[in-house]
């Protein structure tokens, strides 16, 4: 099956379009799990096991674990996320040329992750040891969650079209192996329902409905292309229970249960 695939049919299994983002911030993480051999994992896994039933994907952003005890984390994160039949989506955004490009195409064998994010600045030739990967999924950057994402996204081209609908037109040429999906922000829903008019096939994972405030009506209406596509909250779940000791991964699974309930209202 390729990813979409194994994403649809776990969307259809806990009847969810959640992406749960595992970025476990050190200065954030309890107290309590400062002595543990590796404080990221023993986070995630207490996240993991409070927020499965709730969650189409998690999505660990690489930031968070680039560092020698990171990367063991992060492959244990993934390899327990999958134990759960939960699919795992890398958000590394990574894009560059020639060799450099395949080696940061290593990074889904390395920690086994079923997915990932990447920048499309340097063109299809960037991205193609990505593309050529028909078992991983490729989410392309296209209107970011981020404020400054207009700087660049929302530039006029000369055929009129604004950077960010050019993205989402190139990202589909690049779909001839049915594993490319794009990232839009919940933040920007007129931008999002525009590209949603421009590549109707593509699914969108959706960043900005948790902490950012994005427009979670929008991010179901426009996101999903027959039914798939991923909306994703980190912070506002990871974090609900900050400060509640050892029990703080009852309010991630509460607010996990939560998030499932109101984007289902518009499904």
């Amino acid at each position: 099956m390729s990813f979409f695939e194994r994403l649809a049919a776990r969307i259809d299994a806990v009847d969810s379009v959640v992406s749960v983002g595992l970025d476990p911030d050190p200065d954030r993480l309890p107290e309590h799990l400062a002595d543990a051999d590796l404080p990221r994992w023993a986070f995630n896994r207490r996240i993991i096991d409070a927020t499965h039933e709730h969650a189409a994907a998690y999505k660990p952003n690489a930031a968070f674990y680039e560092d020698a005890d990171g990367w063991r984390a992060l492959r244990e994160t993934v390899a327990y996320a999958h134990g759960k039949d939960v699919p795992v989506l890398l958000d590394a955004k990574r894009g560059d040329i020639g060799n450099t490009a395949r080696q940061y195409a290593g990074l889904l064998d390395e920690t086994g992750a079923d997915a990932v994010t990447v920048n499309p600045y340097m063109g299809r030739d960037s991205l193609e040891p990505f593309l050529s990967r028909t078992d991983a999924g490729v989410f392309v950057l296209c209107r970011t969650s981020n404020a400054g994402g207009a700087d660049i996204q929302n530039l006029e081209l000369a055929s009129g079209e604004p950077v960010y609908e050019h993205v989402a037109e190139l990202a589909a040429d690049w779909n001839d192996r049915d594993n490319v999906g794009l990232v839009v922000g919940a933040t920007a829903p007129d931008e999002l329902e525009e590209i949603r008019e421009t590549v109707p096939d593509l699914p969108f994972l959706v960043p900005g409905v948790g902490a950012q405030g994005g427009d979670a009506e929008a991010a179901v209406e426009f996101g999903l292309s027959d039914g798939v596509g991923l909306v994703n909250s980190s912070r506002g779940i990871i974090f609900a229970g900050e400060g509640q000791g050892a029990d703080f991964a009852d309010a991630s699974g509460q607010a996990a249960k939560r998030l499932k309930q109101r984007l289902n209202r518009y499904r």
